[in-house]
């Protein structure tokens, strides 16, 4: 009898394990809109250093939100010889949404609404191997090219990049493969057009549209080697290079060369080659050198880009920049080896940690053989932020520009006086002796991030 009891106790236990197993089959069983049935996994919230992040408990799926708002007000001197108008802007308003599913493969949508119009920054797919050695991407997605260009604006040591990241191609449509190796980072691409800028597509769109003109082609490398890494101290040595076919984004197929000085605020553009029609390709190449100590970082590249003519003389332009920074407060900077890059800081203290910064940079858009007069110009900045959590960081910079006489915005810009004393937008007019000819002033500017 006892056994017989003890047998159907031991039965009852294992139908009601079996119904409850079914109803948790149930329960993780859903129809989605389209009357498919969906397997469904709960998702746990964690806020990641303020960053709202949900995720699987089996890593299959995380899915965040990586937005972006930065405030910016400018003020220029008023010794400058062109009028420039003081204001204040949002300089970036970035709504991001990145999910990893199924352990390997991760997606990303980020867009800007910087003056109230949409812009696409990143839209791709990606795979990673289960190595981790290698991934893939596919989409729309910064070149691996430029050091700084290739760093978030949110882990920027200046308010804006420097006045030589003009020659960094930055995001377009491709294919690229990223190898990791021990201390080394090696990326390979082939990229073709832009989606993010409206005018740019227009473009595009036009020239297929009434000629039938193929896109263009770009081939884009980069070598990263980082023998010094840890905690403390870095060492980084890179190099990038770039072969670019004429895209049809390029205004009648015109490649063209233009910056604004280190603001967004400040519409003119005194640095632009203006269009550089019959082009056969453009072979552009970096250098990079990057180092930290403890609080310590330092980091700069050298660029040129060669334009190749089809007929007449080509032409040759160069820009470069050195920084440094050192953090107040004990905090350390920190370094993404898989992206070769400096990322997100780690403040000394729990009130936030406070950088002072300094900056050289050069660019010349000369080139006199092929009579093509773009202007040059320095950059001498210093910055102090204030890192007051991982979601705040506050910015002021002051930047001294040094223009030269061919800086005049494809001759919309005054650079000098004339032998009766007028201001000239014409170089070839100018009275001032070397160096003293241009449009020499200087800002200060400030800003408010919020990151979540």
């Amino acid at each position: 009898m006892k056994n017989k009891l003890s047998t159907l106790v031991v039965a009852l236990i294992l139908f009601g394990i079996g119904l409850h197993a079914q109803e948790v089959k149930k329960e993780v069983t859903r129809i989605n809109q389209y009357g498919q049935e969906v397997d469904a996994v709960p998702l746990q919230t964690e806020a990641q250093d303020g960053f709202i992040k949900w995720f699987s408990a089996d890593g299959n799926y995380k899915m965040w939100m990586d937005n972006r708002v930065q405030l910016d007000g400018y003020i220029f001197s008023n010794d400058a010889l062109n009028e420039l108008g003081n204001g204040i802007t949002i300089r970036r308003m970035r709504f991001a949404i990145k999910a990893e599913f199924w352990k390997n493969w991760y997606g990303e949508i980020d867009l800007d609404f910087e003056s109230s119009a949409t812009e696409i920054k990143d839209a791709y797919l990606k795979y990673t191997a289960d190595s981790e050695k290698w991934d893939f991407k596919a989409g729309h997605f910064k070149e691996g090219y430029g050091m700084e260009t290739t760093t978030t604006s949110r882990y920027l040591l200046f308010m804006e990049r420097s006045l030589a990241s003009t020659f960094d191609p930055s995001r377009h449509l491709g294919f690229q493969v990223n190898v990791f190796a021990n201390k080394f980072l090696l990326v390979g691409g082939v990229h073709f057009n832009t989606v993010g800028d409206a005018e740019e597509v227009t473009f595009t769109k036009d020239a297929n549209k009434d000629d039938g003109v193929d896109e263009g082609y770009s081939l884009t490398g980069r070598a990263v080697w980082a023998p010094i890494n840890d905690n403390d101290k870095l060492l980084h040595i890179g190099v990038a290079a770039t072969h670019r076919t004429p895209k049809t984004y390029w205004e009648g197929g015109a490649f063209r060369l233009s910056t604004r000085s280190h603001s967004v605020v400040n519409r003119k553009k005194f640095l632009d080659t203006d269009d550089i029609s019959g082009v056969d390709n453009v072979f552009g190449y970096t250098f990079e050198l990057a180092g930290k100590y403890n609080g310590f970082m330092v980091q700069g590249e050298y660029k040129e880009h060669n334009v190749n003519m089809i007929e007449g003389i080509d032409a040759s332009f160069k820009g470069y920049y050195a920084q440094a920074a050192y953090l107040l407060r004990g905090g350390k900077h920190n370094y993404n080896t898989k992206e070769g890059e400096f990322t997100r800081i780690t403040p000394g203290s729990d009130k936030g940690d406070i950088e002072l910064a300094l900056r050289y940079d050069f660019i010349d858009l000369n080139d006199f053989d092929a009579a093509i007069y773009g202007g040059s110009a320095e950059g001498y900045s210093v910055g102090l932020n204030y890192y007051i959590n991982p979601n705040i960081k506050f910015a002021a910079n002051y930047i001294y520009h040094n223009h030269d006489r061919f800086a005049n915005g494809k001759g919309k810009l005054f650079v000098g006086t004339d032998s009766s004393g007028n201001l000239t937008k014409d170089w070839s007019l100018v009275t001032e002796s070397e160096g003293e000819a241009g449009d020499d002033y200087g800002q200060f500017s400030i800003r408010l991030e919020v990151n979540f």
